[in-house]
């Protein structure tokens, strides 16, 4: 690991996207691209209309920037090109642009719900089908670069699935992009949980000697945390599907990148949930016409319930550190 390197990315991820937000969040407004809520949400969050979305672009931009910086950083260190080729650069580059191809999904969502008006955005059968090929592609750049079939569990160690590799892949890539777009419903949720799962990754990758995933990390956990400027409770900008999506591609392809795609079952465990909670609520509702829960994905149970949204964020950014704690004994 290359402290300088990594130092250099996550102070920049921080600044560039936090200082972005001063002259996106003012030129957002003058657009108009404010966000619609809909009446199946909780009655408070009308008070969220018009609250500029598509936000995430700042962190974009942000992140992107900084893991330029953090790599010229490690090339002209001691250790120099020793940690800026081989694999982790194929997986940093190949990483990056699948995020950016899931944001190019989000950004055409919000485009149409925002200025189109039409509050549902991309069908869902063109969002799958997006959401499916830059999967796809991704899964066929890593199959021409490494070949392998290999899926590591944690505690246990590598098994080869064969010929069910792909499929099971291409489900953890979709489902988990989602999940963290299911996260994203309270002011500073997504970004938190996102920001404790960078860190989570910054742990992990220092102790496997993934330099450039460090660095992926770190530009994760910055641009998060200098997003939360501005998304904190109460919310000046909402990242929008532009941004969750990017963070789902980001969370991926850390995990992706270190070759334990099954860690997301810790790091991620409040994704999870979210997307749990939502499956249980639907198919309650189909199979018996009741509700589980007060209101799904569950953070909108626990706001049913009374807790205010900068408690269930620090309940949920707290569950996800120990779930990284948990991913992070598991590679020991």
């Amino acid at each position: 690991m290359n402290f300088i390197a990594l130092l250099v990315t996550l102070v920049a991820a921080f600044l560039i996207t936090s200082v972005i937000g001063i002259w996106l969040i003012p030129f957002l407004h003058k657009l108009r691209y404010g966000q619609t809520i809909l009446d199946i949400g909780p009655a408070w969050h009308k008070n969220k209309q018009g609250t500029p979305t598509m936000g995430g672009i700042m962190f974009i931009i942000g992140m992107l920037l900084a893991c330029g910086a953090g790599w010229c950083a490690l090339r002209f260190s001691a250790q120099g090109l020793a940690d800026a080729s081989g694999d982790g650069t194929f997986y940093l580059v190949a990483g990056l642009l699948m995020a950016l191809g899931f944001a190019a999904i989000g950004f055409a969502d919000d485009y149409i719900k925002v200025v189109k008006k039409r509050n549902l955005g991309l069908k869902a059968w063109q969002k799958s089908l997006a959401q499916l090929l830059v999967a796809v592609l991704y899964l066929a750049a890593a199959y021409f670069f490494a070949r392998t079939t290999m899926i590591w569990i944690p505690f246990f160690g590598e098994f080869d699935a064969g010929f069910f590799y792909y499929p099971i892949m291409l489900f953890i890539i979709v489902g988990a992009v989602n999940s963290v777009n299911l996260t994203d419903g309270i002011d500073g949720l997504a970004a938190s949980v996102t920001m404790v799962v960078g860190m989570g990754f910054m742990v992990i990758t220092a102790i496997q000697s993934f330099t450039q995933m460090n660095l992926l990390a770190a530009a994760l956990a910055g641009g998060c945390l200098g997003f939360l400027v501005w998304n904190f409770h109460p919310a000046k900008v909402f990242m929008g599907d532009t941004g969750s999506l990017f963070l789902g591609g980001m969370v991926v392809a850390l995990a992706f990148g270190l070759r334990m795609p099954v860690l997301l079952l810790f790091v991620g465990i409040v994704y999870v949930a979210e997307t749990l909670s939502d499956i249980i609520q639907i198919g309650s509702v189909k199979l018996t016409g009741k509700r589980v829960f007060k209101m799904a994905p569950i953070h909108h149970h626990f706001e049913m319930c009374g807790w205010s949204e900068v408690k269930i964020v620090a309940v949920f950014s707290a569950v996800t550190a120990i779930g990284c704690v948990i991913a992070v004994l598991s590679v020991l």
